[in-house]
């Protein structure tokens, strides 16, 4: 993945994230329980973050031109869609084997920045 196709990923990722937050800060607050309420924002701040970490990896490749910084941007979208997706669903439908699914994007989170730090440590200068 290039670093300009990152970007896009990264700003469309920021769009979304913040969009399910206002939905979930005021379409979802009278319809979910405060628990699933709570997964919901989980879900959102994680792919805040991790959209962000994409724009960051879209920097860093173009200063470093690492192949593993763009293997670790497809690593880190992977974990949001499985992190921050199946807890959108959870708190949608609330079903809960879909926090089996979790840790796998928990899982792609570390991987991504343990890439990102792999791709940095190589890098010459």
């Amino acid at each position: 993945m290039t670093d300009r196709q990152l970007t896009i990923l990264a700003a469309l990722n920021l769009m979304v994230a913040v969009g399910a937050g206002a939905f979930g800060a005021h379409g979802l607050k009278r319809m979910l329980t405060p628990e699933l309420l709570s997964v919901w924002q989980t879900g959102v701040m994680y792919h805040l973050i991790h959209a962000l970490g994409l724009f960051i990896i879209a920097l860093l490749g173009a200063r470093f031109g690492s192949p593993l910084l763009s293997a670790a941007g497809v690593v880190m979208f992977v974990g949001i869609v499985l992190f921050s997706g199946s807890l959108y669903i959870l708190s949608l439908t609330g079903t809960h084997w879909l926090g089996a699914v979790t840790p796998l994007g928990g899982a792609a989170f570390l991987a991504a920045w343990a890439m990102v730090a792999l791709a940095a440590y190589r890098a010459q200068g």
